[in-house]
């Protein structure tokens, strides 16, 4: 599930998602489990309303591994092909 991350169009972290989600630019999102709950809640009230699919991940540092960054992430997505 997370292996696509990698190689495709992509957002980390709550800022730069949440900005594409209210733009409908995203595709699919990505929350870590080990996310701090009132940190994701909002952007996760945003995909339902949208319709945006959400898969977690087990833990912040395996998400920000598969975007291909050092440090751990809360949140990622993979953008819309134009």
């Amino acid at each position: 599930m997370l292996e696509g991350l990698r190689q495709r169009r992509k957002t980390v972290g709550l800022k730069q998602t949440m900005k594409a989600v209210e733009a409908d630019r995203v595709q699919v999102i990505y929350v870590a489990k080990d996310a701090e709950e009132r940190l994701v809640s909002q952007i996760m009230d945003a995909c339902t309303e949208k319709g945006i699919k959400v898969y977690e991940a087990d833990s912040m540092k395996q998400l920000g591994k598969a975007c291909g960054i050092d440090v751990g992430t809360a949140v990622a997505a993979i953008i819309k092909d134009d």
